[in-house]
């Protein structure tokens, strides 16, 4: 079992996975960044008399704060999202150079069974020719 994941590892194309390791590295790092550079959420303190019946203009200037600070999450989570779909994109555009890879030499490892069985066929029936022709 050892040797077919040997043979496994030989067969990954590592300069191109290395190549493209710090995109890859890049890509998580600004991820990691995005996601961690957000503060955790306020939480509302309930210190403080309770406020007296809020006027419109309060009540307006409360709304337009909460739409503000909800509009830059909005755009903070569009940024993430850029960032992890590029992410995918480097590791899909890496998994498909390593399916291909892979499936090229399955192609070849089946070419060269085939040529083997036939070399090993002529190889038993050229034995057999001499052998007959020696005991006759």
């Amino acid at each position: 079992m050892a040797i077919g994941w040997l043979a496994v590892l030989q067969n990954v194309p590592w300069s191109e996975v290395i190549n493209n390791a710090p995109k890859v590295a890049d890509g998580a790092k600004k991820l990691w960044n995005a996601v961690t550079r957000k503060p955790a959420r306020p939480e509302e303190s309930d210190s403080g008399p309770p406020p007296a019946a809020p006027t419109e203009f309060q009540t307006i200037a409360a709304l337009q704060t909460r739409v503000n600070v909800l509009e830059a999450a909005a755009a903070d989570l569009h940024g993430q999202m850029l960032a992890s779909s590029e992410l995918i994109k480097a590791l899909a555009e890496q998994n498909s150079q390593l399916i291909q890879r892979i499936e090229t030499n399955r192609i070849r490892l089946l070419r060269l069974s085939a040529a083997t069985a036939v070399i090993a066929i002529a190889g038993l029936l050229a034995l057999v020719i001499v052998l007959s022709r020696h005991g006759a």
